[in-house]
């Protein structure tokens, strides 16, 4: 299904709790207004008064993760205009407590986060990417800003964990690529991604599941998929909220002429926005699974840049 361009700012989309709204124009002030209020930046350091985190101003650089580190509590400032790139390789490694601060704004339309495991079992959780990027880096380019980009040659186990990921110009969690090659499995729970592009949740071999999560989507920001199935599979989806507002498809199974599986359970999705099953996909809607969502942001995820830093 083709994708609506982002318009507008959202004007009204979840905040923390399951029955609780807030318009996002006035959420993103209060934030910014506590934020100029207790913070001052500098080009890298720590912030007074508030748990030790290193800020970092992005300048177009590349940040590398290898095998058993750990990067955590960082603050990435994106209103320097220019882009930065975490890549993380080998095996085990972990990211944790990671804001970044304003939208992205370089127009390099790259991922943010090139990552893959080996074969054994990495971890990013507690990450703040709720101020998206804007239209020029859109996938009318060709490759758009995606926030994480799972490599093809993933064969391990990653662990996505209380993630905030709304705006951006492309896919929030583009997993898909290792289902025909090198086979890692996803797992994201807890996390909440809202009106990016192409699809929220992108994922392809079997083991890899979306748990406890939210996507919303309206008819303001960019409207891509809710969960993008690809094959192999079995995808299995679990205790989410998928509210689309009616906007393109709430579970998309199949593409490029390649079927696949979406096991669905205790999940609430967008019936005007519906299934869609292609190349002989199915998608099973099992026990517990209504229309009537209603997105919120899960216990536990990030609603701002430093609290994501300081691992609050």
């Amino acid at each position: 299904m083709a994708q609506n361009p982002r318009t507008s700012e959202t004007d009204s989309a979840p905040t923390t709790g399951r029955n609780t709204r807030l318009s996002r124009r006035n959420y993103v002030r209060s934030l910014a207004a506590v934020a100029t209020a207790t913070t001052a930046f500098g080009a890298t350091g720590t912030v007074a008064g508030q748990d030790d985190y290193e800020v970092i101003e992005a300048a177009n650089q590349t940040i590398t993760i290898d095998s058993g580190e750990t990067w955590e509590n960082k603050l990435i400032d994106m209103t320097t205009g220019q882009d930065v790139v975490i890549t993380a390789h080998g095996s085990d490694w972990t990211v944790r407590n990671v804001g970044f601060r304003g939208e992205n704004t370089s127009g390099t339309g790259s991922a943010t986060f090139g990552i893959s495991d080996s074969g054994g079992s990495s971890t990013i959780e507690n990450v703040y990417l709720g101020d998206g990027s804007d239209s020029r880096n859109g996938s009318s380019s060709g490759h758009g800003q995606t926030a994480f980009w799972v490599n093809p040659d993933h064969a391990g186990h990653i662990d996505f964990e209380n993630l905030n990921i709304q705006g951006f110009a492309d896919n929030a969690i583009y997993a898909s690529a290792p289902g025909n090659a090198g086979g890692g499995t996803i797992h994201i729970d807890s996390s909440f991604a809202a009106n990016c592009y192409v699809s929220h949740f992108r994922l392809a071999t079997e083991g890899s599941k979306v748990t406890n999560s939210c996507v919303y989507v309206d008819e303001e920001g960019y409207q891509g998929r809710g969960i993008w199935a690809w094959a192999p599979g079995t995808v299995e989806v679990e205790n989410c909220q998928l509210e689309m507002n009616g906007q393109n498809v709430a579970i998309d199974a199949g593409a490029n002429g390649q079927g696949t599986t979406v096991a669905v359970r205790d999940t609430d999705y967008d019936e005007t926005a519906g299934v869609q099953e292609h190349a002989g996909s199915t998608v099973q809607l099992e026990d517990g699974v209504g229309t009537a969502p209603n997105a919120y942001i899960p216990n536990g995820v990030p609603t701002s840049a430093e609290d994501a830093a300081a691992g609050n």
